[in-house]
């Protein structure tokens, strides 16, 4: 993964809709009738597209270069291997003089974000187990697809999973020192970094064998939820991986409503260092979201420090 800025391209949502009509009409070979749109994040923006038949789909629009080629591929790697529907792609367009931004069409998902489901939210613990366990066992099978190497989906290229994790790691810490003397991190972020990477091989003594398939961001904002029907969606940074590095995402946004973590480690077991490793993984993804994007969201990053300072003190 590249540790830096990414430089995105300006796309005007009203521009943007009038884009993803023509995406949809080159796709469908016939006239969209209703553009919506589904909302973004740093680098990608969505529109629901459908015709006056109804046929419709989701064309998603990305603001950076070379970032749809991966994410294509890790729809289309990760749906194959999950037991639970995710979108499946239906065509790739790169930019030019139409459409001046990549983007690719997808199948529509029903549903709502677990997050903003208050039925299943504030349901009985029963009920809540029961839909947690669902998401654990899904994810275990994407964790079943296991690679000789590790690294990112495209070009899994490593012998051990620190050969791959250890240099992204010291160069996310690398930045984030920078970042501080450019007041985009505090002092006290980068000094819990310090501090955790003095214990790296401590934090990482057991040696991780094999190189699952991870989804990459599966927190509860990217699982829907549609009566009794659950789907993932949006994986992110994908890649054969220690499969605990999937599990930090768990314990965000209140993933633990739903027990996930605690779930997936009573049934699939975990490793000795497995607390320290979530608290490592979870604050150095964070840092290295600031510094892709340039934002920074205190009441996700505060409790991450926090956790980290914890383990740190038994270590």
């Amino acid at each position: 993964m590249i540790v830096d800025r990414i430089m995105t391209v300006a796309l005007d949502k009203m521009a943007a809709a009038e884009y993803a009509a023509v995406a949809f009409e080159e796709y469908a070979k016939k006239k969209a009738e209703n553009v919506k749109c589904l909302g973004g994040g740093s680098f990608g923006l969505a529109f629901k597209v459908a015709a006056a038949d109804g046929e419709s789909i989701v064309v998603k629009f990305m603001r950076a270069d070379k970032m749809m080629e991966k994410e294509v591929f890790d729809l289309k790697l990760i749906g194959e291997n999950c037991p639970l529907d995710m979108p499946k792609a239906l065509f790739s367009r790169e930019k030019d003089d139409k459409i001046p931004v990549d983007c690719y069409g997808m199948t529509v998902m029903r549903g709502k974000p677990l997050l903003t489901c208050p039925g299943a939210m504030l349901s009985g613990r029963k009920n809540r187990r029961a839909i947690g366990e669902r998401i654990v066992d899904a994810l275990h099978a994407i964790h079943g697809v296991k690679n000789a190497k590790f690294g990112d989906t495209l070009n899994p290229c490593c012998d051990t999973w620190l050969d791959y994790y250890k240099p992204f790691a010291g160069q996310v810490l690398d930045k984030a020192k920078e970042l501080e003397k450019q007041g985009e991190l505090s002092a006290e972020i980068v000094g819990v970094m310090k501090a955790a990477w003095q214990k790296f091989d401590i934090i990482f003594e057991e040696k991780v064998e094999d190189a699952c398939l991870i989804h990459g961001d599966l927190n509860i904002m990217n699982i829907l939820k549609s009566g009794n029907k659950l789907s993932f969606i949006d994986p992110l940074n994908s890649m054969y991986a220690d499969r605990e590095y999937d599990l930090f995402q768990f314990y965000n946004l209140w993933g633990d409503r739903f027990f996930l973590g605690e779930t997936y480690r009573e049934k699939y077991g975990e490793s000795k260092r497995c607390d320290d490793k979530l608290a490592f993984y979870g604050l150095w993804n964070e840092v290295f979201c600031v510094i892709k994007a340039g934002v920074l969201v205190p009441f996700i990053m505060k409790p991450l420090v926090k956790n980290m300072k914890k383990r740190l003190e038994n270590l």
